[in-house]
């Protein structure tokens, strides 16, 4: 039975909320109290639900050791033998350390979870493991992921495998390095401001933030309900586009989606770019942090996609250059509100929700100081901006969304797809641990110019590697319509058949 209050316990709560009792006596609210809380008792006098577990073997999870783990790019190993046939039969798969794998510890790149042990399975492990992969573990991501760089993790830097000592991308940090080394085929990443386009870009893979909606976000830790994409990171487009196509699509509990059933994201890849048009964001070039070396490669690509056919053109959008900042009252306010206040996954969707998530996640308030400096300085602007205007910057936020989703709407009428560079620069050397609290926000910010206004629109974007400057990696970044993204993987077919991207 939930225990009921006093009546100096309702004499609190009414003064911390700032109300007046009703003229009764104590006896009359407490009783009234007790009705609304009887159905509470009734709830949780129900035996527990049957959380949804894939029904296939499973390994203990352990922590590997340093000298299996060159990258600190695995946060656990732990091995689940999918179905024996499907399309993913034979791949091996990572999953960010965001999502819930039963049996097995989800970190969120943060020493606030440890002891927290899922249980339950998120859609996308179902659905990948009934489609015959092999889950190896559980990649590293960045401290709550807010960070773009790959040094916030409560378990150390990850280091990119293009270059050691430089940073691997962040948040989905692990899930590009494994993909980027070799040692996984696929990974599932989460991005709310690009964190899967980062480290595909820095790490020279293939990273694609999907339509918001079309993956479904069960059984992974939020930001923002209306920033949250899960997304496939591969080494090469076809694998990207094979992945997208099992988890894609409906599963009636995420309240993201709206009954989209997905599709075959493979059928356009040998239809190649003659004839499809496409457009150069010419702000998306503008940045004061825009390497010319990134510029000319990312326009060499583009070069290459229209000596196959391609009808390439300038068009300009001027709302790209504001809504890099249109996502911060969403971001910021939303990581306060939905992780903070309402236990990491808020209470407007039907669920299922994992009850050890959320009081894991309640956890924090006894062991705040668990939190890497750049979140608890996040969740102090947050808490700052929900007390000082009582949602307006976040409701104004949002109306500005619809207005930049609309001006990329509209240059999508007029091209197939936009395109311009993933990142403004290369990757960049990892922070020593002892850098200054402003050198370590640089580098989890500084990269962060053409990603976050599609996830505040929801618009798809895949970042695909096209050539190399200093060693490193550089991404072209590919924006279509609103569930199209068979025709950005036809683009980015198309460039990768141009040429290898390491020898440009």
């Amino acid at each position: 039975m939930i225990q009921r209050p006093t009546e100096a316990d309702i004499a609190t709560l009414a003064d911390g909320l700032g109300m007046t009792l009703p003229q009764a006596s104590g006896a009359e609210i407490l009783a009234i109290i007790d009705a609304h809380l009887s159905g509470f008792d009734t709830v949780m006098a129900q035996p527990d639900p049957d959380w949804p577990v894939a029904a296939y073997d499973r390994s203990a999870p352990m922590r590997p050791e340093p000298a299996d783990n060159p990258h600190n790019a695995w946060a656990w190993r732990m091995v689940v033998q999918g179905a024996a046939t499907g399309p993913l039969q034979g791949c091996t798969v990572a999953l960010k350390d965001t999502i819930l794998l039963a049996g097995a510890p989800m970190s969120n790149g943060s020493k606030l979870f440890d002891g927290h042990v899922a249980d339950m399975d998120a859609t996308v492990v179902t659905r990948m493991l009934d489609a015959g992969a092999t889950i190896l573990g559980k990649a590293q991501c960045e401290d709550f992921c807010v960070s773009g760089g790959s040094h916030t993790s409560a378990f150390g830097p990850v280091h990119n495998p293009r270059r050691l000592g430089y940073s691997a991308g962040g948040s989905s940090s692990g899930s590009g390095a494994l993909v980027a080394s070799g040692a996984v085929d696929m990974a599932i990443g989460g991005d709310q401001g690009g964190s899967i386009r980062i480290p595909a870009a820095y790490c020279g893979i293939n990273g694609m933030k999907p339509s918001w909606g079309l993956v479904p976000y069960t059984g992974a830790a939020s930001i923002e309900t209306s920033l949250d994409h899960l997304g496939p990171m591969t080494r090469t487009v076809a694998e990207n586009a094979r992945l997208l196509t099992v988890i894609a699509g409906d599963d009636g509990a995420d309240p993201r989606q709206c009954n989209f059933g997905g599709g075959d994201y493979t059928a356009l890849l040998e239809a190649g770019v003659q004839g499809l048009r496409i457009g150069v964001l010419t702000e998306g070039f503008d940045w004061p942090e825009m390497d010319e070396r990134v510029r000319n490669s990312v326009l060499a690509g583009i070069g290459r996609l229209q000596a196959f056919g391609a009808i390439v053109e300038p068009v300009s959008v001027p709302l790209h250059k504001d809504g890099r900042a249109f996502t911060a009252p969403v971001e910021i306010e939303g990581l306060f509100g939905q992780i903070f206040q309402a236990n990491g996954v808020g209470a407007q969707g039907r669920g299922p929700y994992s009850p050890a998530f959320m009081a894991a996640q309640a956890g924090w308030r006894q062991n705040a100081d668990a939190l890497h400096d750049l979140v608890k300085i996040a969740v102090l602007a947050g808490a700052y901006m929900t007390r000082l205007d009582q949602g307006r910057s976040y409701a104004r936020a949002h109306a500005l969304r619809a207005r930049l989703a609309a001006a990329y709407n509209a240059a999508l009428a007029q091209h197939d797809v936009l395109v311009m560079p993933t990142l403004p620069m290369i990757a960049q050397p990892l922070p020593p641990p002892d850098a200054s609290l402003a050198l370590s926000f640089q580098r989890s910010s500084e990269m962060v110019c053409n990603t976050a206004q599609f996830d505040l629109t929801g618009h798809p974007a895949l970042s695909t590697p096209c050539g190399l400057v200093d060693g490193l990696p550089v991404g072209l970044m590919i924006v279509g319509r609103m569930f199209d993204e068979a025709n950005i993987y036809r683009a980015a077919a198309a460039l990768e058949r141009s040429a290898h991207w390491t020898d440009c």
